[in-house]
């Protein structure tokens, strides 16, 4: 639902660089913006590619 703070798999904080990802993926290529950012891991880097955001579908449900 949320972006973990650290990759799953290496342990690699990468949670800090999500909202940046955002921003810039609207305007270029996914390749180019993971490479600028340093992601050069696949485990990190399939991170950041297969990431839904369900925060707003699950708010929507109550206890």
């Amino acid at each position: 639902m949320i972006i973990p703070v650290r990759c799953i798999s290496c342990g690699k904080p990468v949670g800090h660089l999500w909202e940046d990802f955002q921003e810039r993926r609207e305007d270029g290529d996914p390749k180019e913006i993971l490479d600028d950012l340093g992601i050069e891991r696949y485990c990190c880097r399939s991170l950041f590619l297969t990431h839904a955001d369900l925060a707003a579908k699950a708010a929507k449900f109550k206890k």
